[in-house]
């Protein structure tokens, strides 16, 4: 089963259709979608089982239960996936086109491309090459590791242990000027 998740904030509409016709296209008949309420102009999709909001228990449940994560880029959404050792397609909101207040989502996405188990959709047209990336993952049992890697790891250490002035993206000790 594979799990959709948009947050409990605002629907995603661009990111429900794109699901809805990679379904349609690949015969995928397993995709639970949670999709915040759609009101009445929203996308409402035909070719996956959909529900507006899951009690926590239940979203929890489908997460567990899910082979994969579809998503879009919310941190509680990754955390969820993490947390719960599932692989993640996420697509980020953008705020251009009236799905979020700010690009935040796009940042999000960036800084999570190339992570184990993260895989990321700039927009609908990459979906389907992300959700192809990431059932090869799975049938070449690539799983996600149990703790992060040493390059997300280093520079909170460094931070912790010596400070915010002398951390650098890459977890090097720079000097402040």
């Amino acid at each position: 089963m594979i799990l959709l998740t948009v947050g409990s904030q605002l629907p995603f509409d661009r990111l429900a259709r794109a699901v809805d016709l990679w379904c349609a296209e690949t015969g995928r008949d397993d995709v639970i979608g949670q999709l915040g309420e759609p009101g009445p102009d929203g996308y409402r999709p035909r070719h996956y089982k959909w529900s507006a909001f899951m009690p926590p228990s239940e979203l929890d449940k489908m997460l567990n239960d899910a082979q994969l994560i579809i998503a879009h880029a919310g941190m509680g959404s990754i955390i969820s996936a993490l947390r719960s050792a599932k692989p993640i397609v996420i697509m980020p909101r953008r705020a251009s086109l009236g799905e979020h207040r700010n690009d935040h989502q796009v940042a999000t996405a960036g800084r999570f491309a190339g992570r184990p188990g993260i895989y990321v959709a700039e927009d609908e047209i990459a979906l389907p090459a992300a959700l192809a990336r990431a059932a090869e993952a799975q049938a070449l049992n690539a799983s996600l590791p149990p703790f992060a890697d040493r390059t997300f790891t280093a520079p909170l250490r460094q931070f912790i242990f010596n400070g915010a002035d002398d951390v650098r993206d890459t977890g090097e000790q720079v000097q402040q000027a």
